[in-house]
């Protein structure tokens, strides 16, 4: 099983990069969030999930884990397959996906590509109290790697909780005052962010 893989950006395409890993090329499917991150020739570390057919062999690549559980949590709603999944996850970033799933938004859910009513509904249905925007262990998930004042911050904490990376959530509440509690400006952040 491919976890993850580490190498070089050598092309984007239309929904894939390519990674060149010590000399072989993977082909990978990835969110349109990702796809505008990635830049060729740029060293990256990509989390891998992989979806085995009797035809096809096919690599689905996150820049983060969390993005990567948001979409193995898709698949386990009856009916949704990965490419139908990457399309969810494409119509925004992942928190935004996650807060349209959290707040029963359907008719965000049905922006994504081949995504009907009955196909959100099932989404938000299955997915509401899993997704939850609750607080994640975030050493353990190596998704905090901020400076010592950066981690001692509750409101990047939150951020990076709903999917932000520790830089994103830095820029977004850089224009948000400092002074006002933790949960104003993690609101704050996240209105300026969208």
């Amino acid at each position: 099983m491919i976890a993850t893989l580490s190498g070089v950006v050598s092309e984007k395409l239309a929904d894939t990069i390519v990674l060149d890993v010590n000399g072989v090329g993977y082909g990978l499917l990835v969110t349109v969030e990702d796809l505008g991150k990635l830049a060729v020739d740029t060293p990256t570390k990509l989390y891998v999930h992989e979806h085995v057919r009797e035809q096809a062999f096919d690599l689905y690549g996150f820049t983060s884990r969390d993005n990567k559980a948001l979409f193995e949590q898709l698949l386990d709603v009856t009916g949704i397959g990965p490419k139908m999944a990457l399309n969810m996850l494409s119509i925004g970033t992942a928190t935004e996906v996650r807060q349209a799933i959290a707040n029963g938004d359907v008719k965000f859910i049905q922006q994504a590509n081949g995504v009907g009513k009955r196909v959100a509904e099932r989404v938000v249905v299955e997915l509401k109290d899993k997704v939850g925007l609750v607080g994640v262990d975030l050493e353990s998930t190596g998704m905090l790697q901020a400076t010592d004042s950066l981690m001692k911050d509750e409101a990047i904490e939150a951020l990076v909780a709903l999917g932000f990376t520790p830089s994103d959530a830095s820029l977004a509440l850089k224009k948000v005052d400092d002074k006002l509690p933790t949960e104003d400006r993690v609101k704050l952040a996240l209105k300026g962010s969208s």
